[in-house]
């Protein structure tokens, strides 16, 4: 796989990444990383709050033995005590995060270290100048952000230059176009898109009748009325996969990379089969036509503001 800059920063990542964040068990961790592996991904992503550290502990395990090859991302931000209880970014917090991070990710420095979403309570200058100490000793090498806006980017930018903003990406959410995006092109800025199938609805697997009651109450986007809506998306985008002989999901990752040269996504899974997939979207060349219909398409079926349920979308700092 070709690898690609995050922004003009010196961190080189494969063109797509893999989001390490349903991983739960060893075995599975040691299929769906080791098919990406087998893919040409070196770029893996996890967070101290997956799993209330386990994720770390099962990502450490398997790159060990490659950890000179690859590229490791982590998080801080949260209070993590069995799982999500409350933002933290104080500065002694986070320098207690990145010491537990290296112990279950086993290695001596992260690549990339991203505050996992803001802290109100905690001016943004104080918490990137706690990353810039991890940075001068050492620890870590890259500073990133997540589901941040504009002011809070160059706050961050100016104390600790920021390599990465992690966001949600992708033909269904879009909104990231109108002031992230010029913004990080500005300041040089890479962006790493989570979710960029749609959370699984670009990939035309998920129907409007057939989404679990719980994936509803967290995401309103999937109503039945909602997923109705918008399913000329995903027509579209099948049609092009057809034409292509690859999958939906395929034309979707290729879409991003395509489009946004510095731009890693991270798409996730829990199968090796699908990581397999996944982390071969960038064999998919997609025509000029392909580009302009699915600029076309998407523009018409993006989702609602309101990403989430209240206990989520809280999180959110725009």
């Amino acid at each position: 796989m070709k690898q690609r800059t995050l922004g003009t920063s010196t961190l080189r990542v494969s063109d797509i990444g893999f989001g390490c964040m349903s991983l739960t068990t060893i075995d599975q961790a040691r299929a769906c990383i080791g098919a990406a592996l087998d893919a040409g991904v070196t770029f893996f992503d996890t967070a101290e709050v997956y799993g209330a550290h386990e994720n770390e502990r099962l990502v450490g395990e398997v790159l060990e033995p490659v950890r000179d090859q690859v590229v490791i991302a982590t998080k801080y931000g949260f209070n993590v005590n069995n799982g999500l209880d409350g933002l933290n970014s104080r500065p002694d917090h986070i320098k207690e995060v990145v010491d537990g991070s290296l112990q279950r990710l086993r290695t001596d420095h992260i690549d990339l270290l991203y505050q996992h979403r803001l802290d109100p309570e905690v001016p943004i200058e104080e918490s990137a100048g706690a990353v810039k100490e991890l940075v001068e000793a050492g620890k870590v090498r890259h500073f990133g952000l997540s589901e941040v806006g504009v002011d809070i980017i160059r706050r961050a930018h100016a104390v600790q230059p920021v390599t990465a903003l992690q966001s949600e990406y992708s033909l269904w959410w879009r909104e990231p176009e109108d002031e992230i995006l010029p913004v990080l092109e500005e300041l040089g800025i890479g962006l790493v898109p989570f979710s960029p199938l749609g959370k699984g609805f670009l990939t035309g697997a998920l129907t409007a009748d057939g989404v679990d009651e719980r994936r509803r109450a967290l995401f309103p986007r999937f109503s039945v009325e909602k997923m109705s809506e918008h399913a000329g998306l995903v027509d579209v985008v099948t049609q092009i996969a057809q034409q292509h002989g690859c999958t939906p999901g395929q034309v979707a990752l290729a879409w991003i990379i395509s489009t946004v040269p510095y731009a890693s996504p991270i798409p996730g899974t829990s199968k090796a089969a699908r990581a397999t997939e996944n982390s071969t979207a960038d064999r998919v060349e997609l025509s000029a036509a392909d580009l302009t219909l699915l600029d076309e398409t998407s523009k018409r079926f993006q989702v609602d503001p309101v990403r989430y349920a209240p206990s989520h979308q809280r999180f959110i700092n725009r």
